[in-house]
């Protein structure tokens, strides 16, 4: 299906939408996201789509400290590192249960990270686990007793602390996944705040507050996860009251909820990174001075400035100025060069072959992605280069994409954030499956430098209850996960 959004006309009303008119029930959160989860297998997906959901249902060894990339405990109270880096010692919580009653411990743990790792687990084939990569230095996991394990790594990783913060590290019941094999990922059962009651296909996701939780219960007594692909109809829903936090919304209508009384929009940092990916394996971007073209005629600034608004700003390198350490400041980003384009689509040889470009509806944190795409198929086709879009739901545009682009596709629209520095210029410069695709030109999409999140000012008690479910409470409130994508949205206070 082809097609773009069109403007927002509804925006110019956001003042004028009080807060009585809000219709979600009392001690529910109801949340728009931009698709249904791909699955609440915590292992088996790699968009925050999905955790925003997963990192509610449940819990790591260690979480980041909220609004920040800090390492904190979680269902690890303390832990060790050798002074050669290779052994980590975690002391686990004792006496936490998981949704089915099953208790947390290190078995439990080394029945994770084996059933991602090692490929002759009797229950590896419940996966694919595409960021399982992020535990490639694990060379063995092992219950000293029943409250302690401990990895062994088969060289220093300095961000495996991180890596199991990710929401890639969250801990799964091994009694659920041996009861319901592939289909763990429709009923989950984690140690988290919420816990899993239902999930209608296209219509909505339900988690219930966990009354034991062993941090404290936090106090929303439910939240709902609404599936809604088009920006055009959350916003509508935002302002009709149907919401109380709305994910990913449109650059056009963020200053409108900035400004109106009854919304808050919040603002945060966030290393992530958008890219092309581009098919090397066949047609035109085999060759390099086609690849090098498209990154000469498109139009960064442009699509900084007057699609995203001003909310992103042009990328020099897989590497996102967020990570201050890694970053390289004196990288300059290839210029908005037509002329160069054209002489080297001559000396190419190109002749218009046409070019098929994946391009997603919503996702990874991607505001306006059709419009987008369309800004960079108009800056390619002034080159002379043949561009047809073809546009996917989110979930659908993975499976497409992920599944590589041989015999389909020529590029595709794609986006990351995440925790770790070390794992952007191999998640940009090579696919997750396998190097059928690779992105040789991670600059001709914006960094982001911002997430957002608008909240409906509504009479609601605090959703904060004692220290433990303060940042439990928070995850709810669009606490996002420091990698893959990131929400912009509004939510409920």
């Amino acid at each position: 299906m082809k097609r773009t959004l069109p403007a927002i006309a509804t925006a110019c009303t956001l003042a004028f939408v009080p807060a009585a008119y809000a219709q979600t029930p009392p001690g529910v959160v109801v949340v728009g996201q931009i698709a249904e989860p791909q699955s609440l297998d915590p292992h088996a997906v790699t968009a925050v789509n999905d955790f925003r959901i997963l990192v509610n249902i449940y819990d790591g060894l260690v979480r980041f400290a909220d609004g920040t990339l800090e390492v904190e405990a979680s269902l690890a109270e303390e832990w060790e590192i050798s002074e050669d880096g290779l052994t980590y010692t975690f002391q686990l919580l004792e006496g936490v249960e998981f949704h089915d009653g099953t208790p947390f411990n290190a078995e439990a743990v080394v029945f994770n990270f084996e059933r991602m790792l090692d490929e002759e687990h009797p229950l590896h084939d419940t996966g694919p686990f595409p960021l399982s990569f992020f535990f490639s230095a694990v060379e063995e996991v092992a219950a000293l007793d029943d409250y302690t394990v401990e990895f062994t790594l088969n060289e220093p990783f300095a961000p495996f602390m991180s890596n199991l913060a990710y929401p890639t590290g969250l801990i799964v019941s091994p009694t659920a996944v041996e009861e319901h094999g592939e289909d763990f990922g429709r009923n989950p059962a984690g140690t988290g705040a919420y816990r899993f009651q239902e999930w209608v296909g296209n219509q909505r996701v339900v988690v219930t507050r966990n009354e034991d939780y062993w941090g404290g219960a936090p106090q929303p007594e439910a939240v709902v996860f609404r599936p809604i692909t088009d920006a055009n109809t959350r916003v509508a829903e935002m302002l009709s009251g149907g919401l109380d936090i709305m994910v990913e919304v449109p650059p056009d209508a963020i200053a409108d909820f900035r400004d109106a009384p009854d919304f808050q929009v919040q603002e945060q940092a966030g290393p992530h990174v958008w890219f092309l990916i581009l098919n090397m394996r066949e047609g035109p971007f085999t060759d390099q001075r086609i690849r090098q073209a498209a990154n000469y005629a498109i139009n960064k600034e442009s699509l900084v400035t007057d699609v995203l608004q001003g909310t992103a700003e042009v990328a020099a390198s897989p590497i996102a100025p967020a990570f201050a350490w890694a970053y390289n400041d004196d990288l300059e980003p290839y210029p908005h060069d037509p002329e160069r384009a054209r002489e080297l689509l001559d000396e190419a040889g190109y002749d218009g072959e046409e070019i098929t470009f994946y391009v997603t509806e919503g996702g990874s944190g991607m505001l306006d992605p059709v419009a987008m795409g369309t800004a960079i198929q108009a800056d390619l086709a002034e080159v002379g280069m043949n561009v047809s879009i073809q546009t996917y739901e989110w979930n659908t545009f993975l499976n497409e994409v992920n599944a590589g682009l041989e015999g389909r596709a020529d590029m595709a629209q794609m986006a990351w954030m995440t925790n770790d520095p070390d794992t952007l210029p191999f998640l940009t410069l090579t696919t997750i499956p396998s190097p059928r695709m690779a992105a040789s030109t991670p600059a001709t999409i914006p960094t982001r430098r911002s997430t957002r999140s608008c909240s409906r000012r509504v009479s609601r008690p605090s959703p904060r209850n004692g220290p433990r479910s303060t940042a439990r409470s928070r995850k709810w409130s669009s606490r996002t996960p420091p990698g893959c994508s990131s929400p912009t949205g509004c939510r409920a206070r």
